[in-house]
């Protein structure tokens, strides 16, 4: 039996170095992921996650229809009079979870609670403008922009690594 296999080296930060190996094995069914690391880093348990949700679904209703929304096609999620949305570059769809519950089950470092009623994907945020009223301007991917209220804007630039 012939294995490909293909090794690259990722370089995210300075002195942080991720080795990535993807092994191809015709005869095998499934993908199989192993994290090899000297310690179990926050950086290491956020990969874990992140891969545990790989392909993970968000159910949600879209004109009385049952859809499943991809994690990673949402822009942001609204709580508006007692309904939760989820908007995606061409949807809105609705859903049963509430904001909390979104926050329970969503990265924190990808979903961030921009306000009392607001979680927004940051790896969907093209721009950050500062408002004079210490608010935060975060414009989308597509377009669209959403209020970072000044009492999250604090969290939002220590996330992020950015000075007040």
């Amino acid at each position: 039996m012939r294995f490909a296999r293909v090794t690259f080296l990722v370089s995210e930060r300075e002195n942080s170095d991720l080795k990535v190996s993807v092994i191809r094995e015709p005869k095998t069914e499934s993908v199989y992921v192993e994290i090899h690391c000297a310690d179990i880093t926050e950086e290491v348990s956020r990969l874990e996650r992140y891969i545990g949700r790989y392909g993970s679904f968000i159910p949600a209703t879209k004109d009385g229809e049952m859809v499943s929304v991809p994690t990673e096609d949402i822009l942001y999620i609204e709580s508006v009079d007692k309904k939760t949305f989820i908007y995606t570059d061409n949807k809105v769809l609705l859903t049963e979870k509430r904001l909390y519950e979104f926050e329970n089950i969503l990265d924190a470092k990808d979903f961030f609670r921009c306000s009392k009623s607001t979680i927004i994907h940051l790896n969907k945020v093209v721009k950050l403008k500062p408002e004079i009223t210490r608010n935060i301007l975060a414009t989308l991917e597509n377009g669209e922009n959403i209020m970072v209220s000044r009492r999250y804007a604090v969290a939002l630039k220590e996330l992020l690594g950015i000075g007040r």
